[in-house]
């Protein structure tokens, strides 16, 4: 199913392309415009304002909350008449150490609170609070793919796989711009998407 997209495109192949070289010139903009600094750290409210200015130009949808339940191969999501209770308990998550930012980025990651885009859009909301709290952020280029989704996949259950694969990659080159950039492009070719270079856009 194409997702109803601003852009009217209504082949998958296209839209995938689009969205990704769309949103890569906003995360770059993000960073490179100082926007990143409005980011609330560590709410819903700073996770929406990421994803709206990330898939605004594509998607209705962007920084809003899903109005669909939403499952990854067997996984389901946190059900639509949780979502906003979940939220609120998130936001209220102590994240003042590692292992207390990991658990609560697990928690959103099981909200998975909008349509698409939860992935890319929550490492960067993850990396800020990382920044904020203990002056490091993961060097996601270190972190492997097939590592990092089968350990996002556990961490419903147990989260000492993902902070055990995570710890080795903090890096306190906290405004890195280059790392950054690198971090953009490893994220998306986490969700599958490699067709550019956030740097070169």
């Amino acid at each position: 199913m194409i997702l109803d997209n601003k852009l009217n495109i209504t082949h998958q192949v296209e839209l995938a392309k689009t969205e990704e070289k769309i949103s890569k010139q906003k995360a770059k903009q993000l960073f490179d415009s100082g926007d990143i600094a409005k980011v609330e750290i560590g709410t819903f409210a700073g996770l929406a304002f990421i994803h709206a200015y990330l898939f605004d130009a594509i998607y209705d949808f962007a920084g809003k909350i899903r109005d669909v339940n939403i499952a990854k191969g067997n996984f389901r999501f946190a059900p639509l008449m949780y979502l906003e209770a979940s939220l609120k308990h998130i936001d209220t998550m102590p994240q003042s150490s590692f292992d207390q930012i990991i658990e609560k980025y697990v928690e959103m990651n099981i909200a998975h609170p909008f349509r698409e885009g939860n992935g890319r859009a929550t490492r960067i909301w993850l990396d800020l609070i990382l920044k904020k709290e203990i002056k490091q952020v993961i060097d996601w280029n270190l972190v492997d793919k097939e590592d990092y989704l089968s350990a996002m996949q556990r961490s419903v259950v147990k989260d000492l796989e993902l902070k055990v694969l995570l710890k080795p990659a903090l890096t306190d080159q906290i405004d890195d711009r280059a790392l950054f950039m690198k971090g953009i492009d490893v994220s998306y070719y986490y969700e599958g998407y490699s067709e550019f270079k956030t740097e070169e856009l």
